[in-house]
């Protein structure tokens, strides 16, 4: 396959996961007056096999329903239907290089229903570039009640500064306050090491504060886990950004332990944010 697509990519199979990714997509695309894509992979087809046709017109049918679904729910106005033979994971990682995001259900119609992550969604929210979002529990603006903030865990690494960039973005765009959290029990074993930690987290969000003035900062320094403490304040978010992996995480790790965890256990929609791709 070799497809670029613009704006935000939403992986869609009829499921009620990929639904409510669907809608999740469709949303952000309203807000964002981005071009939406309705995305339906299909098993790669074998030569010869009658029911190759079937299939196909299968997925077209559910591509269908998804750009009809989407234009009637948010009133997106640019959808476009994108169907393709190939590896769910493969195909949504590949469109990760030049869409603005991916938007994924907890997990699609083939897995278990006890399943809290499928592999599709833990495979493209490692290895896809930029942002990857699992949209899963609440999220939805309800009338009368005061919008929820916008979440980010953040520790003041490289790895970690677009993840606090896209959520001041997010914040902004909402009209919410950002809630930055920083748990300093993962502090290195050296003399002053949470108060490196602290100064790097102040110095990280003090660069995004200077291009969104207008969003509230609320701080949250605490002595757990990072893991306990984001799912913790994760039940009054709206969106939980996290990078792929923290200060801790190997270099050659693709999803950290603590963002696998929250993708897994969020009560509310999870955006993973990678870090820019460097030239060679």
């Amino acid at each position: 396959m070799a497809c670029t697509v613009s704006g935000i990519v939403a992986g869609y199979d009829g499921s009620p996961a990929s639904q409510e990714a669907l809608d999740w997509a469709a949303w952000a695309a309203t807000a964002h007056g981005s071009v939406l894509t309705v995305c339906h992979v299909w098993g790669r087809a074998v030569p010869g096999d009658a029911t190759a046709d079937l299939a196909w017109k299968y997925g077209e049918r559910v591509v269908a329903d998804g750009v009809q679904h989407a234009q009637g729910s948010f009133g997106t106005s640019e959808v476009r239907p994108l169907l393709v033979s190939g590896s769910p994971s493969s195909v949504l990682c590949e469109l990760s290089q030049s869409a603005d995001m991916v938007v994924l259900g907890s997990r699609g119609r083939g897995e278990l229903a006890g399943l809290l992550l499928g592999s599709v969604s833990s495979q493209v929210a490692a290895h896809a570039r930029g942002i990857v979002v699992v949209a899963r529990g609440h999220w939805r603006p309800v009338p009368g009640y005061v919008p929820l903030p916008v979440v980010v865990g953040a520790d003041g690494s490289g790895a970690s500064q677009p993840a606090v960039a896209f959520a001041f973005a997010e914040a902004a765009l909402r009209d919410v306050p950002l809630l930055a959290v920083c748990a300093l029990a993962d502090t290195p074993n050296i003399l002053g090491g949470a108060r490196f930690l602290e100064a790097d987290f102040e110095q990280a969000l003090a660069k995004c504060e200077v291009d969104y003035p207008a969003v509230v900062v609320r701080r949250q320094l605490v002595q757990g886990a990072p893991r306990d403490a984001l799912l913790d304040v994760a039940a009054g978010a709206q969106l939980l950004v996290v990078g792929a992996r923290g200060r801790g995480g190997l270099r050659g790790m693709m999803l950290g332990s603590v963002s696998m965890t929250v993708l897994h256990h969020s009560p509310c929609p999870v955006a993973v944010v990678h870090e820019p791709q460097r030239c060679q």
